[in-house]
């Protein structure tokens, strides 16, 4: 893709730029891949990696390789049965004893912007000391009230992403846009920085696959907020029914949602096949954001 100013998305009216660990994040000059590191030994898409920390470092490696921007390490798992279906979440101890190891190792053997993927203060407070760059929290601050005021006083970049525990609506997109505009009300009253501020409209998350796909189809009403969009439909359960594919054969259901977040205007897509989907979003680049040979 043709090199661009970083400051030009700003100038056309778009989020400001900012630096996530060592990488510039020029919002609207490229789709930054964000590659997933589950460290669970109970991941929904089959890929958690449990205690193999070796086994971390080399995907973490293998991702940069192939074009991650950025990486995702989670310790809990979002699978059905897990605290989003009712049951009671992990402890504390147990997320750091899975995420922490991986956390600096990465900060140590990786050059890659690292994130780490909890709703715990406790567990992000360490995980930042240890090496990560960004918060991304599933619940959007509402489940620890702490998790505001660390990512205040800290300053790291965060992810909001809007939640529910059931998937009832008035009027769908209206209502998810309200929950979001109030979780970056809340996170900036704490004293986050607005310009820090990502926003995930939560796929899947208090959600029907009804929901997901309208929420795709209209996400472009989503650049209204301000803030850059994450979206994250990689191997995801609407994917399965819509194609009728087990969690394993979801690569080609995953790329279409890619490519049609990238067309409707995400800034960042979280994925688990990062080699693939690295190339999806350089071909949609070309094509929504310009290309030449030069």
């Amino acid at each position: 893709m043709s090199e661009r100013n970083p400051g030009e998305a700003r100038e056309r009216g778009g989020p400001e730029a900012i630096r996530i660990g060592g990488g510039l994040f020029a919002w609207g000059c490229k789709t930054y891949v964000m590659g997933v590191i589950n460290v669970t030994p109970d991941s929904f898409s089959g890929d958690g990696l449990g205690s193999d920390l070796d086994a971390a470092v080399l995907q973490a490696r293998s991702f940069r390789e192939w074009g991650a921007d950025v990486v995702d390490v989670g310790g809990e798992s979002t699978r059905p049965g897990s605290i989003y279906a009712g049951a009671g979440p992990i402890s504390e101890e147990a997320e750091l004893a899975r995420v922490l190891p991986v956390v600096e190792a990465l900060d140590a053997e990786v050059d890659v912007p690292i994130s780490i993927d909890t709703y715990k203060a406790g567990v992000a407070e360490r995980a930042i000391s240890a090496g990560a760059d960004m918060i991304n929290d599933v619940w959007g601050f509402l489940r620890d009230p702490r998790m505001a005021r660390l990512a205040a006083e800290t300053g790291v970049p965060v992810i909001l992403m809007h939640n529910r525990s059931r998937p009832d609506y008035a009027d769908l997109v209206p209502d998810v846009m309200a929950g979001l505009r109030s979780l970056v009300d809340g996170a900036v009253e704490a004293g986050v920085a607005p310009e820090s501020i990502i926003l995930d409209p939560g796929m899947g998350f208090g959600k029907t696959a009804e929901h997901n796909l309208e929420i795709l189809r209209r996400l472009a009403e989503f650049r209204s907020l301000g803030r850059p969009l994450l979206v994250g439909m990689s191997r995801k359960s609407t994917i399965g029914y819509v194609l009728d594919l087990p969690v394993d054969d979801r690569v080609e259901g995953t790329a279409a949602a890619v490519a049609l977040s990238i067309a409707n205007g995400a800034d960042v897509v979280r994925v688990h096949d990062v080699r693939e989907m690295a190339r999806v979003a350089r071909m949609s680049d070309a094509v929504v954001r310009g290309w030449s040979r030069a």
